[in-house]
């Protein structure tokens, strides 16, 4: 009982943290495009800096939550770990996932302070 409560707990936090939502700065892949296409003016690359920045920060943010859901999993491992590695309810699923979202929240902090040195060029 109480790893289905770690676990409905953990997807609660997911949920209420808001991670589908577009955070403020944070835009749609439509506009990065078009942003993209025509950027040529500093505001424009610091619009792009802005949305970089935002979205590495959500990025660091689920890393985050999926780190200590692995912390979670480690505690009270089940047989998943064994039976079913990599499978949604697995300490190695949570730490696969949270140190990739660390490497691309790097990636996109290295955009946005390439679009802040661009835009005072």
């Amino acid at each position: 009982m109480s790893r289905l409560l770690a676990i409905v707990m953990g997807t609660a936090l997911l949920v209420s943290s808001g991670v589908a939502a577009v955070r403020p700065h944070e835009l749609s892949t439509k506009e990065v495009k078009a942003l993209l296409a025509k950027a040529g003016a500093p505001a424009d690359h610091l619009r792009l800096a802005g949305h970089f920045q935002a979205l590495a920060n959500r990025l660091q943010d689920e890393a985050q939550e999926h780190a200590a859901l692995a912390k979670v999993y480690r505690a009270r491992p089940t047989g998943s770990e064994i039976k079913r590695p990599m499978s949604p309810d697995t300490a190695a699923h949570c730490e696969y996932f949270s140190e990739s979202l660390e490497k691309a929240s790097k990636s996109a902090r290295a955009l946005a302070e390439a679009h802040e040195q661009i835009s005072v060029k």
